[in-house]
Formats: C-alpha cells, structure tokens, sequence
C-alpha cells in the first residue's frame, strides 16, 4: 500500500487562507504546531485525492492514526507530530478527533442543515484552535470562543470553495435547506454564475458565520499569551474581511480570497486592534452566556 505522502498535493503551511505558526507564536511552540500542520495536511489530501477509492483513503486515514499511537512507523507524517506529543505530555486526541472529521470526508457527502454542518465543524476545525491552546497551557475557559471562531474559519473555506468541491470531489457542505429555500440542487454549484435565489441563501450563511466571529471576538485578548493573542487578532481580522467579500461576491464566478496585499493590510490592522484590545483588557469582559448557535 502506498503512504500519505505519496499522494500529497504539496500544498504547505503558507498555502493556507489564515496564519500557520506565523513569527507571532514563540518559537518554541511553532515546531510542535508544524508538526500537527503537516500530519492534518496529510489527511487532508488524503480525503481530498481525486482518484482514491474511498477504501483507500480510509486505510490511509487508518496508517496516519497508527502511526500516531505508535502501533507503526509505517506514516512519515504522523513521526514528527508522534516524538512533540510525547516530549510535552500531551495527548493525541485532536489529531484524532481531526483523522475522524477526515474519515467523514470520504463517506458523508451532504449536510442536512446549519446544525448538522456545525456538528462537522466540531470534529473538522475545533480540534485545531484546542490543541494550539493546549500546547500554549491555555485554560479550556477559552474554548467556546476558541470553538466559534474555529468554526467560522470552516464556514468561510466551504463557501469560498464552494465550486470545487462540487466539481472535483462532489461533496457539498451548503446545507440541503439552503438549496431549498432557493428552489435548487446542489447541481447548482456547477453553474457559471450563481442564481440569485442561492446568492440570498450564501447571504444567510454569512450572516451566521458573522455571529460565530462575535462570539470569538474576545478570544484575543482572553488567551495569556500575548504573541498567541495577536495572531488570533489577525486571524479575526481575515475572517472578517473574507465574510464581507462573500456578502458582495459570486463564489461561483468571482475571487473571494485576499491577495498578499490585502493579507498583509488586514493582517497589520489585527495586529494593532489585538494590541489595543490587550491594553485594554481589564475594561473587556466576555460576553456571558454565549453559545455557539
């Protein structure tokens, strides 16, 4: 059987639509952090080939976890993060939780509504933000927000995305409902244009993924780390710009990622908002009572 590796899409850490270890986390935690990178990298292209069987995947999907646990050495992807979990005492049970969202992936091609997609998100993206906190020595108070803003990253990928994944893997993460308060198919997402039935829907979605974005606002400065509390202030700051576009854009026909000028700018201006939100921290509390809705 072939390994994860062989089957990469070589899409790396400064690929991604946010901030990955950036120069802001201290260097003694950006190792660690790679490695989780480069072992969730590996199933993701896993889950996402083209051309795999979905046995296949799921078999590779299995070697990465086993390797992780220690049971083979038989994954080179899942070595690096194995030899960091074990030097800090830390458990394996995000990098899990993420090969469960990933198996997933393969087998559930459809999301019934706004809560059933939550319900992937999860598995998909919280087990991220969780263990980054971890690693740092955060307190777990911090993982509602930590888990909504986590979320909303998610949604913001799927819609972005939208297109693509339909083409090329036929999997479809707008929910069922939404297609059908706009009187369509997912094989809509084929079309050059979206309708505007299904753009209101897209609307709807933003909206919601804005109250996420809400709730995890005071991440930033509720987290101890400073260095940490600033890159999730630029990691807001994206998200927020990346919402707006996807209210205005047709992510069927338009561009709805930031360029390196515009990552740049709105990733300076994170920058000084964190600062003036960690300044200001004692004057900031909470929100109570926030859930992920």
């Amino acid at each position: 059987m072939t390994t994860a590796a062989a089957v990469a899409s070589g899409k790396m850490h400064r690929d991604e639509n946010f901030p990955v270890a950036s120069r802001l986390i201290r260097r003694r935690h950006r190792a660690i952090v790679l490695a989780f990178y480069r072992f969730a990298r590996a199933a993701d292209d896993v889950a996402d080939h083209a051309s795999l069987e979905p046995d296949a995947k799921l078999a590779l999907l299995d070697r990465l976890e086993r390797t992780l646990l220690g049971q083979h050495d038989g994954e080179p992807d899942a070595l690096p993060l194995r030899a960091a979990l074990a030097e800090r005492n830390l458990s394996p049970r995000h990098a899990q939780d993420l090969l469960t969202a990933f198996r997933l992936d393969v087998t559930k091609l459809r999301y019934r509504d706004w809560y059933d997609l939550l319900g992937y998100c999860r598995i998909s993206t919280m087990p991220v933000d969780r263990f980054v906190l971890d690693v740092h020595g955060e307190s777990e108070t911090t993982w509602t927000a930590s888990d909504a803003l986590c979320s909303a990253l998610q949604v913001i990928n799927h819609l972005q995305d939208c297109a693509a994944d339909f083409r090329n893997l036929n999997r479809v993460y707008i929910p069922l409902e939404t297609f059908e308060a706009a009187r369509l198919t997912p094989e809509a997402l084929s079309l050059p244009r979206a309708p505007q039935s299904l753009l209101s829907g897209i609307g709807e979605l933003v909206g919601r993924t804005a109250g996420l974005l809400r709730i995890a606002a005071p991440l930033s400065s509720e987290v101890a780390d400073t260095r940490l509390g600033l890159e999730i202030a630029v990691i807001l700051r994206l998200a927020w710009a990346l919402t707006g576009k996807l209210q205005h854009r047709d992510p069927l026909s338009e561009r709805v990622h930031l360029g390196a000028a515009g990552f740049a700018a709105v990733g300076i201006l994170g920058m000084v908002q964190g600062l003036a939100l960690r300044l200001l921290r004692p004057a900031v509390a909470a929100p109570m009572g926030n859930k992920i809705p």
